[in-house]
């Protein structure tokens, strides 16, 4: 079975009325259909990824692509994991984290999309909390950080009701001109201390956390 080889298909993060987990192949399509529908609106550009400038159809095969090119990219020293957030069964949007030579540094980065017609209910504070949990009590993760353009105040909002504390700025350019991020970090103690919705993981056994770097080399192998 695929989960033999593959143990985080049996990953399950769950909130109140959320579950975050992998899609399976027919999901990733109903996930590439709702990126596609739109992730904020066309007058806005809350992103650096270009949303609104793809043609439908080829948005929606980056969304599929994005998470196939994650999968066979990922090393216990360098990985991304893109969770699909289920409200009721159906996909909502995408929690993304990922992290670099992580079992000495003990830190995640966070991203995250959701669907235009599911913004606005509370959907994304919960699903970063469920990502939180996951990082900090089921994998000792000492530091969470994350960063959005400094007029984006959904998610800056979002950073700061979870607990989050200003770490310095980030800038890009963007459209020939250039864009600050307001770059943010949340610590285990602050994480600790803040208040979160109940969260339940399932499925995070040794082989699972192996793929995370836990138990490995603190050093890849040469080839």
């Amino acid at each position: 079975m695929l989960i033999d080889h593959w143990p985080l298909v049996g990953l399950r993060v769950r909130t109140g009325r959320l579950e975050l987990r992998l899609p399976t192949d027919d999901e990733l399509a109903e996930l590439a259909d709702l990126a596609a529908r739109g992730v904020h609106r066309p007058d806005e550009r809350p992103f650096l990824t270009p949303w609104t400038d793809l043609p439908p159809r080829e948005l929606a095969r980056g969304v599929v692509q994005r998470h196939w090119r994650d999968r066979g990219l990922w090393t216990p020293y360098q990985w991304t994991l893109e969770l699909a957030v289920f409200a009721h069964g159906r996909p909502v949007g995408v929690q993304q984290m990922r992290a670099r030579d992580f079992a000495v540094l003990r830190e995640v980065k966070s991203a995250s999309w959701l669907g235009l017609e599911h913004q606005g209910r509370g959907v994304g504070s919960e699903m970063r909390a469920a990502m939180l949990h996951l990082a900090f009590a089921g994998l000792d993760a000492e530091h969470a950080v994350t960063e959005s353009f400094t007029d984006n105040p959904a998610p800056l909002a979002v950073s700061r009701k979870l607990g989050y504390r200003p770490d310095g700025i980030s800038r890009d350019v963007l459209d020939g001109q250039v864009r600050v991020s307001q770059r943010l970090r949340l610590t285990r103690r602050d994480w600790v201390t803040s208040d979160r919705p109940a969260v339940t993981v399932e499925g995070l056994d040794d082989r699972c956390r192996e793929l995370f770097g836990l138990g490995a080399p603190a050093v890849p192998p040469t080839a």
